[in-house]
């Protein structure tokens, strides 16, 4: 018996050292670390595709995997072109890399590297998506005169919002607060939609408009990063709350704040329409049906053109500047708006909870005042760590986005061109979470989120307001 019980273990050690053909039906409980499973939405399948905001059936088979890479695995994942995979994010100091991938192509790749090791994040990529749309009815909350604005305020948090309804909302803050709100259409997107910027100042008889510090805080600027569209909002909101608790808090008059909670209207209405993942905006390239590019790679400093092709995520455009929304926003800073004092530039993205600062082009060029940008920085995540208890990155945007592998991954980006060009102190937050949803973070967490980032937020106009510059 004693020797029937050891064949047993070695046979079962040898064919768990053994990588079968991946299959979704096949896996061992262990590596489902998915969080699908809420009991308010039922699974899409059982729906009628008119009861779906998309068309669901696109994402079927795809799983968001987590791989440790070696040098190897990581050149070839950014290099290659013979498996389909969209890259999600990476994590450089564990060394995973978070992909979006068929099962299919996933089993090529295991043949490739047989021994892969990997974790499955989502295993249910289309019900994952559904769960992120909103299950009350947008047209109910955006129509509705009789809400005030602090009521509407309050539902509105509750789920993400489509791009109609965001615009109602703010709409209602202006009407709402017309002395210190003032919402500017700086230019038109490819789509013929409206680049709005928030322009928030509370009048202060002290000093003049044109004096104050100005603070620029992005969001949306990739169409899928649905959180970092909501946080932005949600801080527009927490600092009319502010105001109406505390109208003469020196961040409130000695500031002046322009926030742009949409910066790429056209890809965020697409993502609501069309595809759940779409990140760039929906201009025409060269090739045809390849639309899009994709904005931070489009900004006139130290520009270089993709090695990614149109179709692709990281696809930088022919020339600087070519994304209609980055050509508005450099118009909008160098000619009509010319006397702002940038002094803070914060862009908001999802996921990975990281404080990124410059530079993103390369980890070889020292930006100024490095150990003042990296203090500031360990001081924003100590912030969201005392609000949250969540655990933020400090690191220079060149690790990010692998411009030591790859140079034009890092270039052209509106952190390095707003830093080099315009503003003292600039960074990239990357929101929640570090990957268990990625860029599908239920709505249940935007108020969580949006008010770590607030207490980042304050901390960093604090700093501002003690710099002597």
């Amino acid at each position: 018996m004693k020797y029937i019980l050891i064949s047993i273990i070695l046979l079962l050690e040898t064919i768990n050292a053994f990588q079968f053909p991946f299959n979704l039906n096949n896996l061992p409980s262990k590596l489902f670390t998915s969080k699908i499973n809420n009991c308010n939405h039922p699974h899409y399948s059982k729906l009628h595709q008119n009861e779906l905001p998309i068309n669901l059936s696109q994402y079927s088979n795809d799983i968001v995997v987590r791989v440790s890479y070696t040098k190897t695995l990581k050149e070839y994942l950014i290099l290659q072109k013979d498996i389909k995979f969209n890259k999600w994010a990476q994590n450089n100091n564990k060394k995973t890399i978070d992909l979006q991938i068929n099962t299919d192509e996933f089993n090529k790749l295991l043949l490739k590297f047989p021994n892969l090791q990997y974790d499955i994040i989502i295993d249910d990529l289309s019900q994952t998506i559904y769960e992120t749309y909103p299950q009350t009815n947008q047209s109910e909350l955006k129509d509705n005169e009789n809400l005030n604005f602090q009521t509407q305020s309050e539902l509105f948090f509750k789920e993400y919002r489509d791009l109609a309804t965001i615009n109602s909302w703010l709409n209602l803050i202006q009407i709402t607060y017309p002395n210190i709100v003032n919402i500017e259409e700086i230019g038109e997107t490819y789509e013929h939609k409206k680049l709005k910027v928030v322009h928030f100042q509370v009048p202060n008889d002290d000093i003049e408009h044109h004096e104050k510090k100005t603070i620029v805080i992005t969001g949306g600027v990739h169409a899928r990063e649905w959180i970092s569209v909501s946080s932005t909002l949600y801080l527009i909101y927490q600092f009319i709350q502010l105001f109406n608790s505390w109208p003469n808090s020196k961040i409130l008059t000695e500031l002046n704040f322009l926030f742009i909670p949409v910066f790429n209207p056209d890809g965020y209405e697409y993502t609501w329409t069309t595809d759940r993942l779409w990140r760039k905006n929906r201009q025409e390239t060269p090739i045809p049906k390849c639309f899009g590019i994709d904005i931070d790679h489009s900004y006139d400093y130290h520009w270089t053109k993709s090695t990614d092709w149109a179709c692709g995520e990281e696809y930088s455009g022919e020339i600087p500047f070519e994304s209609f929304e980055s050509r508005i926003w450099d118009n909008y800073l160098n000619e009509t708006n010319k006397e702002h004092k940038i002094y803070g530039y914060l862009d908001l993205h999802s996921y990975s909870q990281e404080v990124l600062y410059p530079y993103a082009y390369s980890c070889n060029q020292q930006p100024r005042d490095e150990e003042n940008l990296i203090e500031l920085a360990w001081g924003i995540a100590k912030s969201i760590r005392l609000k949250s208890g969540y655990n933020y990155q400090v690191l220079p945007a060149c690790i990010d986005k692998d411009s030591d592998l790859l140079p034009d991954l890092g270039s052209g980006s509106s952190l390095d061109y707003m830093y080099h060009n315009k503003a003292y102190w600039a960074y990239q937050l990357k929101l929640r979470d570090t990957g268990s949803h990625g860029f599908l973070l239920p709505s249940k967490y935007i108020e969580p989120v949006g008010d770590e980032i607030v207490s980042a937020i304050k901390y960093f106009c604090e700093f501002i307001l003690s710099d002597d510059r």
